[in-house]
């Protein structure tokens, strides 16, 4: 048996698909960053505004690149810009994040703003940051949750291998009602067996 790797999120890569590039955050992304925080959509869909009239936080541009900073130096996650390859603009986040070192598992997620989205560049992104997570960072098990009402992304999460595992009932509060959350997750011998298109 092999020696297995350690997972190393100090290391922030680039990383190159037919459709977009994965890096790490730019200056100029700052701006591309702030119109996902306005977007009231994707505000609702990953569960960070509780009803449709939620205001998005106010710009402030010196926070803003303090946290695109932090983002970039952070030693137990990986955060990285998803780019429009055609283009060069960030259109959306993708992220590894709550690291269980004992465990060798994740939590994942991803957020494209409405010029990234149905175009194929979530799935891309999906399937290539999974990859990285599975063969360079030596993670067994990825997971997810996904709202009920975000049947798009759990769609992209199937096609890249994720496993539905059960449902939380009535999660988050949206509005004058709940909604559930469905848990997702892929483990490394499936990506092994299908790398992502099971």
């Amino acid at each position: 048996m092999t020696a297995q790797k350690i997972a190393d999120f100090t290391v922030k890569p680039t990383l190159i698909g037919e459709k977009v590039v994965l890096r790490p955050f730019v200056a100029e992304d700052v701006a591309a960053l702030r119109v996902l925080l306005n977007d009231r959509e994707l505000l609702r869909l990953t569960g960070s505004a509780h009803d449709r009239a939620a205001e998005p936080a106010p710009a402030d541009p010196e926070r803003d690149e303090q946290f695109r900073r932090w983002r970039n130096a952070q030693p137990d996650r990986l955060d990285l810009a998803v780019a429009d390859r055609a283009t060069g603009h960030c259109v959306g986040e993708i992220v590894l994040n709550e690291w269980d070192a004992a465990n060798r598992s994740c939590n994942f997620r991803i957020a494209l703003a409405a010029a990234g989205r149905d175009r194929g560049l979530g799935t891309e992104a999906v399937r290539i940051v999974v990859g990285y997570g599975f063969e360079q960072l030596a993670l067994h098990r990825i997971s997810l949750e996904v709202y009920a009402f975000n049947p798009r992304a759990r769609h992209v999460y199937e096609k890249a291998g994720f496993v539905a595992e059960g449902v939380m009932r009535e999660a988050l509060r949206f509005g004058d009602g709940w909604v559930d959350a469905t848990v997702m997750s892929i483990l490394s011998h499936e990506w092994s067996r299908h790398r992502g298109r099971p």
